[in-house]
């Protein structure tokens, strides 16, 4: 489903999506694919999608921060949560989680640090949402909606105390 911003008002359903991000996971994922959650919204989606699927053990979390190019302008954040993945990554099939794709620049900085860890046998990306502005040749294997967003504005998943997520959108339209 394609959703342009009109008006500068967006409102996506966070939760509608998260339902059809859980169906769109179980066609893409095969008894020995691991969950990888990119942080934070995407590990907040890995660790959900984890219960909800009935699935043992912990998602995998991934940080794309010490391989992205702006890092020299962005340094290292001092809640920027560090990657984890309890498995080896030689011969894995990965299914990486995320919120929102964008540029595709956070997408090659978490590829990076995946082969860091090792070889995977395939990687697949889920998303729920894709709004378009790729920079990279980069496209997700899923996507729960897509959505036209000027460049000004960002979206992101935020998450409540229940553990309901909502998007915020910020910036001018």
């Amino acid at each position: 489903m394609t959703t342009p911003a009109q008006s500068g008002a967006l409102t996506l359903d966070a939760e509608a999506l998260y339902r059809e991000l859980v169906r769109g996971v179980q066609a893409l994922r095969q008894g020995d694919t691991r969950l990888v959650g990119i942080t934070s919204g995407g590990a907040w989606l890995a660790e959900r999608l984890q219960t909800d699927l009935g699935l043992a053990g912990e998602p995998g979390i991934i940080s794309s921060a010490m391989h992205r190019d702006d890092y020299a302008r962005r340094g290292l954040a001092a809640t920027a949560a560090q990657t984890r993945l309890d498995f080896d990554v030689n011969g894995a099939r990965i299914l990486l989680l995320d919120d929102v794709l964008y540029t595709g620049r956070t997408i090659r900085a978490v590829l990076n640090e995946l082969f860091d860890y090792g070889r995977p046998a395939a990687v697949q990306l889920a998303v729920l949402v894709d709004r378009g502005g790729r920079e990279l040749p980069v496209q997700a294997d899923f996507a729960a909606a897509r959505v036209a967003l000027p460049g000004t504005q960002s979206l992101a998943l935020a998450r409540e105390t229940g553990g309901r997520f909502r998007f915020q959108v910020e910036g001018a339209p």
